[in-house]
């Protein structure tokens, strides 16, 4: 039988400020399809963190050892771009084909290609092979990624998706933090040597199998799509990916307004990514405990890593006060702000604060983007918007890298660059601003979400709270 969210108090439902947040993850926890989701994000993204650090030695996934600011652009659009493209086309297989199912599928084909993978380095084999095995795992990894995002609607109840992504997200992240320390003691186990970090990639397979065995646990049909089609029909839906996932974007407005802030953000992210690269190679010194150099590369990871866990408390109290449009602005603002205050005067310090800032921003801005799929896209069709989403992500980073590269001085001190990078933060504030209005003045309605596979309907309560008043503090329509 399909997983349904359980009964939810209406009296809780109904209160301004909604459950705390030990009683919203208590709620969220109880509900078995709930806690398989968060087990199988948390073994892909622990698999992820063991596989990419394993091979952090090469360049593919070091572009700061890279001296030319291109180089830097093309390493990371090597890592980046082809999911980037093929992910459309392979979210209309999430809306087509059980997604139970695919995870199972997705989660021993990555383990297969994560062990080919190991066995190219081991056997010292360079090149074109060791790169198509790399992005083919990393890949999966991602589409895995989608699916579960997709399936999120199903297993949680509408008002707690903001908190559920917050969960996910910031535990996956933690999940990768914790793969990449594994491989790092594995390294110093196993030797220094690139055939030596075969062992270490074998490794990351152990997180394949845990997704197949929890996935395969999960009843058929209770993570969707409600409406499969013919193997005919999914194969026209994978030609259409791109096209199909863009038209469900379209059609609603909050879904592109929150496109358009993670755009700018990760525009802007992409810029200032460049900077702190080239600074920390070339024109900063240590401070005090704070170190430049790679050391210093590490710093702000964890500076970046912080923002994203603030992010995870900060962004649901947030919404339960101003909504998810509200949160946005906040965040887009904030960012501007915060490049100009921190980021020009160029100091390791007030690098560090700023990249938590935008680690923070960052987070929030993609976990309302997030919920605005789930909350306004059909079933049928999510999948593919995920997948579009991922490819926005991405894109839009790896273009500004790019073209970053082509103005960034050797050193990496450019106050033009980063007043650019605010630049593009207040832009993205008046385009999402833009596609809000244009969303009040065409009566837009947001597309009602499918049933959250439930046998018949939500619970009463789950549908009175959801349309009356969201215990995480969306009121009403979902971008006022």
């Amino acid at each position: 039988m399909p997983v349904a969210p359980g009964p939810i108090a209406p009296a809780r439902a109904a209160t301004s400020r909604g459950p705390r947040p030990v009683a919203r993850l208590r709620e969220l926890l109880v509900h078995p399809g709930f806690g398989k989701l968060l087990t199988v994000r948390l073994a892909a993204q622990w698999g992820d963190g063991v596989f990419q650090a394993a091979l952090g030695g090469l360049v593919l996934f070091s572009p700061e050892r890279e001296a030319d600011p291109v180089m830097v652009a093309l390493g990371l659009a090597t890592v980046l771009l082809p999911y980037s493209i093929v992910g459309p086309f392979a979210g209309a297989l999430l809306d087509r084909w059980d997604r139970k199912r695919v995870m199972v599928v997705a989660g021993a084909l990555r383990g297969t290609l994560t062990l080919l993978t190991a066995l190219v380095v081991l056997a010292g084999i360079t090149g074109p092979p060791l790169y198509l095995g790399a992005l083919a795992t990393i890949g999966v990894s991602r589409f895995i990624q989608a699916g579960l995002s997709a399936a999120l609607p199903h297993v949680v109840a509408d008002e707690h998706l903001v908190g559920a992504n917050s969960l996910v997200t910031t535990s996956g992240a933690v999940a990768a933090a914790i793969g990449a320390g594994c491989a790092i003691g594995l390294r110093g186990l196993f030797g220094p040597m690139d055939a030596d970090a075969a062992w270490t990639t074998m490794v990351a397979a152990v997180g394949s199998m845990l997704i197949v065995v929890v996935a395969a646990r999960i009843p058929r049909g209770s993570l969707g799509p409600d409406e499969r089609r013919e193997a005919a029909q999914a194969l026209r839906a994978v030609a259409s990916g791109l096209v199909d996932g863009a038209r469900a974007a379209r059609e609603a407005p909050g879904v592109v307004a929150a496109f358009c802030a993670v755009a700018a953000h990760r525009l802007a992210f992409g810029v200032t990514t460049l900077v702190v690269l080239l600074l920390m190679r070339y024109a900063l010194t240590d401070v005090g405990p704070l170190k430049a150099g790679i050391a210093g590369l590490g710093e702000v990871v964890v500076a970046v890593a912080a923002g994203l866990g603030v992010a995870a408390v900060v962004t649901p109290w947030l919404t339960g006060r101003v909504g998810r449009a509200g949160t946005v602005r906040i965040m887009l603002v904030l960012a501007a702000v915060a490049l100009l205050a921190l980021g020009l005067p160029m100091t390791l310090p007030t690098i560090l604060a700023g990249s938590f800032v935008l680690g923070l921003v960052g987070q929030a801005i993609k976990l309302c983007s997030d919920a605005a799929v789930q909350r306004e896209v059909g079933d049928a069709v999510r999948g593919r918007v995920f997948s579009l989403s991922d490819t926005t992500f991405n894109v839009t980073y790896v273009l500004a890298v790019a073209g970053a590269a082509f103005l960034a001085p050797p050193d990496g001190r450019s106050p033009l660059l980063l007043v650019l990078a605010a630049g593009l933060y207040l832009l993205g504030l008046v385009v999402h601003e833009w596609a809000l209005r244009t969303q009040a003045q065409g009566g837009t309605q947001p597309a009602a979400p499918s049933a959250m596979a439930v046998s018949t309907a939500p619970s009463a309560s789950v549908s009175t709270s959801s349309t009356s008043h969201r215990a995480d503090g969306d009121p009403g329509s979902a971008d006022r």
